[in-house]
């Protein structure tokens, strides 16, 4: 039997709107950070093609979760079309595929095009020629192709668990895992790369989402300061500067002897500080007569209202992930096995309202992007307080309007690799969703009725069908119980993150406008400008 053509309709093409709106969303929001005076074409689309297919990954779980949910119906039983065995295969087949060459380009971004697109920028000179500049970007590229390949020849040769045999009772735990997809080599190659990279972004998803899911919101509840107290900052900064330029100068002033060379070097780090004061003063002026901050005033009881229903978000998410995680310290099957949940006994929030709105398609869609979109607005937020750091030296500031090529593409390095844990945390955060969806089917309850039930691992072999991305977690995170392990602590510690992040960001005091407007290295820009963006 064919695909029905409304199966295709409603799986794919909504996607195809989506992934329409993830490009748009993707180059505004490269866009609004590139800098005016110093940008190129190969960056920025680079960007916006890299940060496109990342986030392709995560729009993608909803048509994954709706195809498998789409086969049964209310009753628990298979829909007239899903009866036959082939046409489920070629659906799930289909998702499959569309998983693998969307990780795929994330890696040809990862460890060619990226690297290559950034140090083409870097070896930019009035003297270098475009085939120079090409072939010194493809020599360090090089590099970058020499780490896959080695990720590559460890995920060929690095033992994994073997399946157990079939007449066991360690099968029937797994059995799940393998009754639909053959043991393949090439797919565990695929699944080591994948894992490196994002156990490698859960270390930054950790930092960047845990401290941004308190700070994001919390920021917009509480507002910057006003004017007229950050003019009253710099009256008092001047005063102490001045003060101490005076006590520097009158110290030589009645000997004629010559200023100290430390004396000199502070005497012009205040003259620095004080230019530094003068062009914030100057921008505070034009700030306070600017009719468009006037009008953004306005609209702050809705930039609180959107604060506080964050705040709620991340509360929820808070306590979803935190029931998940108990479950498993409780009913896993254990280390070895990845901390696999075979059945979900706590309830989860939002786990339950994605299962449920699954039924208003496409409300579970909306859903699952908008809490997806908040992790990444959450990371973005704490990466424009920090910037982007090599151990403790500080390589680029992130910045509306003013972020430098090199700066932008390692932004969008950053999110890609946090994007791949947000996968990977998703599946945690909404197992029960993210897994089968809303299917059901007729089991013995404990007291031996037939009942209809939600799927679970422990159903019978063919009752249940699972989407394809928590099948490839779980397959690799079985045979490579390192990286489920990882995975489980890691939540742990984002809550703990999450939790000193909420204490800081509450007892913190309301930032300035200043804080993200100036800084030093501001001086070639007028305070029009500075103030437009």
């Amino acid at each position: 039997m064919s695909l029905p053509e409304v199966v295709v309709a409603a799986g794919w093409i909504p996607f195809a709107v989506v992934v329409f709106l993830v490009v748009v969303f993707s180059w505004l929001y490269v866009g609004y950070f590139k800098s005016k005076h110093d940008s190129e074409v190969s960056s920025t689309v680079t960007a916006v093609l890299g940060l496109s297919a990342t986030l392709f990954t995560v729009v993608l779980i909803p048509v994954d979760v709706f195809l498998i949910s789409f086969m049964k119906d209310t009753n628990g039983t298979f829909k007239e079309w899903a009866r036959d065995v082939d046409v489920r295969l070629a659906v799930e087949d289909s998702v499959l595929k569309t998983y693998y060459v969307l990780y795929i380009t994330v890696f040809v971004f990862m460890f060619l095009i990226l690297p290559f697109v950034y140090f083409f920028y870097e070896e930019r000179d009035e003297i270098a020629t475009i085939g120079s500049r090409f072939c010194s970007a493809f020599r360090y590229a090089l590099g970058f192709l020499l780490m896959a390949s080695i990720l590559v020849l460890i995920g060929s040769l690095i033992p994994l668990k073997e399946v157990p045999p079939t007449n066991t009772t360690d099968f029937e735990k797994v059995a799940f895992l393998f009754n639909e997809l053959g043991n393949n080599k090439g797919e565990d190659i695929f699944s080591f790369v994948l894992s490196v990279l994002t156990v490698i972004g859960m270390a930054l998803f950790i930092v960047f989402a845990g401290y941004g899911m308190s700070a994001f919101p919390c920021g917009l509840i509480k507002g910057h300061r006003s004017i007229e107290y950050d003019r009253g900052e710099l009256r008092d900064k001047r005063a102490v500067l001045e003060r101490r330029a005076v006590e520097i100068r009158d110290r030589y002033s009645e000997s004629n002897r010559k200023m100290s060379s430390r004396d000199q070097t502070r005497l012009f780090e205040i003259e620095e500080e004080l230019r530094l004061v003068d062009r914030r003063e100057r921008f505070l002026d034009v700030a306070s007569g600017n009719v468009f901050l006037k009008c953004l005033s306005m609209l702050r009881p809705f930039e609180m209202a959107l604060g506080v229903a964050l705040c709620m978000l991340g509360f929820l998410v808070f306590l979803s992930l935190l029931l998940t995680n108990i479950d498993k310290a409780m009913n896993s099957l254990g280390m070895k096995m990845g901390y696999q949940l075979a059945t979900r006994k706590l309830p989860n929030p939002i786990d339950i309202v994605l299962v449920y709105a699954e039924v208003i398609f496409p409300m579970d869609y909306v859903l699952f992007f908008g809490i997806a979109l908040f992790f990444v607005l959450c990371v973005m937020s704490t990466l424009r307080r920090t910037g982007i750091w090599f151990l403790w030296i500080r390589m680029y500031r992130i910045r509306p309007k003013r972020t430098r090529p090199q700066g932008l593409l390692m932004m969008v390095m950053t999110l890609m690799l946090v994007i791949l844990a947000l996968n990977v945390l998703l599946y945690s955060l909404t197992p029960q969703y993210v897994t089968f969806g809303n299917q059901q089917y007729w089991g013995n309850s404990t007291n031996g009725v037939l009942t209809l039930m939600p799927c679970s691992t422990e159903a019978p072999l063919g009752e249940c069908i699972l989407s394809q991305n928590s099948l490839l977690l779980n397959r690799f995170c079985y045979k490579a119980w390192i990286f489920g392990a990882i995975y489980y602590w890691a939540s742990w510690a984002f809550l703990l993150v999450s939790l000193l992040g909420f204490c800081v960001s509450t007892l913190k005091k309301r930032s300035s406008m200043l804080e993200d407007s100036m800084n030093r290295d501001d001086f070639d820009e007028s305070d029009e400008e500075l103030l437009r963006i």
